[in-house]
């Protein structure tokens, strides 16, 4: 994070490097006519020195501006977006060493070219006004950047866990195994009574109270919910993270560092009640199959005790890793048992974006997807918990299919409500290998689109919306051929 005293500097940096390019003058004509010397100014250009108010006022006389000008945090229109953007909470709390981003850097590139800079983020800006994006959007897309980046495998975490089973000498990972450890090692009780009673927390799942050092959790959470919540306390306990969220929904995100280090707690919690050594011998076993057999996965995941999606995220973890299958997305979907809205509400993607991803122009997700077919079967269903399905999504006018494996569940909020988890893979002759159970015809093959605003596939049957995008396409298109056949 930046402290308010560079990001002062910064700004003051940046007006000077401004002001004396748009004068014209080097480094030594700027010292000629201020006393000042080339390397002390040079020092202020790279926001290494603030110079005192004598120093201040040699600079704003050799621009023909005024003092309150020159300290002031207001600029000309053409620098003002890249000064707003030094001074906004996200360039202060945004970690770009964690993407390997030099502060400075970054700054000379504002510097060097502001008027193009200053046109990039006056537009970004503008995009994210029309969109009502906040910071919230911007440090979500960041850290599914950070995990693309990392192929969601964090060897640090990983290696913490190991630790920590060693410390405490942890063999069995059972509830009370987690309860005692909170206890024991960091003083903290587990209430499950009263965060229930308190009706705007009827759907929180947690909420840690630091001055009373009680861990607070809803009475009607399943065993694996429990674990995973109970691990996730443990992870910020031992890694000592001092910017956490503190109820387990994050309704409002006060700092990248913040989602950061509750993702890293998460990543702790399923890689302690699922060792990675463990999954992987696991899954091969299970991929190995023949035959597509739903009940093994779902057998895998209870024997594991935790729920489909910690599973299934925890093999996003392990695929790039291990496997060396880098063409991977994972999907939430959320709808109601009225079934006429979709929503998409966790999406990774590894390596690149695949299909299908989330979409904000409220359009209708292919209804021949497997992780909206799922849920459909589950709300007419009478089986209790989980329901586990597999397709082969293949889609229209590509080269492009996708081995997905779907769970849906109903939610814990409101058992009205179901959601489904999906984890795709690209297939290829390395996921072929891993997968003896792709050539099973029992195995169905779809094909697929992303929207049906945006799809070609003639007559399909599970179309609810009009190709509308396509129809412009092709509008476009006839204006276009009409041109051509003027101009000939």
């Amino acid at each position: 994070m930046i402290g308010q005293d560079e990001i002062i500097k910064l700004i003051f940096a940046f007006k000077l490097k401004y002001l004396r390019l748009q004068k014209g003058f080097s480094l030594q004509e700027l010292s000629d006519e201020t006393g000042l010397s080339t390397s002390y100014l040079h020092d202020i250009e790279r926001a290494k020195k603030y110079p005192k108010v004598k120093k201040i006022q040699a600079l704003a006389q050799a621009f023909g501006v005024d003092y309150n000008y020159m300290v002031s945090t207001q600029s000309s229109k053409k620098m003002q977006p890249i000064v707003d953007l030094l001074q906004s909470d996200f360039f202060k709390e945004f970690p770009l060493d964690a993407f390997g981003i030099s502060t400075y850097k970054l700054f000379e590139l504002f510097s060097n070219t502001p008027d193009r800079v200053n046109a990039f983020i006056s537009t970004i800006t503008k995009i994210a006004r029309n969109y009502q994006l906040r910071n919230e959007h911007f440090y979500s897309a960041a850290l599914r950047s950070f995990q693309d980046m990392h192929d969601n495998y964090f060897e640090d975490i990983e290696a913490a866990v190991q630790a920590f089973r060693a410390e405490f000498s942890v063999k069995t990972i059972d509830t009370n195994t987690l309860e005692t450890l909170l206890t024991q090692q960091y003083d903290i009780q587990i209430d499950r009574t009263k965060l229930a009673q308190q009706a705007a927390l009827q759907d929180r799942r947690s909420y840690y109270s630091a001055g009373q050092k009680v861990l607070f959790l809803h009475k009607n959470l399943s065993d694996a919910q429990q674990r995973f919540l109970l691990g996730r306390e443990l992870a910020f306990q031992y890694l000592a993270f001092e910017e956490r969220p503190y109820l387990t929904r994050l309704e409002q995100i006060d700092s990248f560092e913040e989602l950061l280090n509750n993702f890293k707690a998460s990543y702790f919690s399923a890689a302690l009640l699922m060792d990675e050594q463990q999954v992987l011998n696991d899954f091969r076993a299970f991929a190995q199959l023949p035959t597509w057999q739903p009940e093994a996965l779902r057998q895998l995941i209870e024997d594991y005790k935790v729920t489909p999606e910690m599973f299934l995220q925890r093999l996003t973890n392990l695929f790039v890793k291990h496997f060396d299958i880098h063409d991977v997305f994972f999907i939430r979907l959320s709808t109601s048992d009225e079934l006429n809205r979709f929503d998409m509400t966790k999406e990774l993607h590894l390596s690149r974006l695949h299909n299908p991803y989330a979409n904000e122009r409220e359009e209708h997700y292919c209804r021949r997807w497997v992780s909206i077919n799922i849920l459909k079967k589950l709300a007419v269903s009478s089986t209790q918990g989980a329901l586990v399905d597999a397709q082969i999504s293949h889609y229209w006018n590509t080269e492009n299919q996708y081995l997905c494996l779907s769970i849906a569940t109903p939610d814990f909020d409101n058992p009205s409500k179901f959601s489904s988890v999906t984890v795709g893979c690209l297939v290829n002759e390395k996921l072929r290998s891993l997968f003896r159970f792709l050539g099973d015809p029992k195995l169905p093959t779809r094909i697929v689109h992303t929207t049906c605003e945006r799809c070609e596939i003639p007559d399909c049957e599970a179309r609810v919306a009009a190709p509308k995008t396509i129809a412009r396409k092709r509008k476009l298109e006839a204006i276009e051929g009409a041109i051509e056949r003027l101009e000939g």
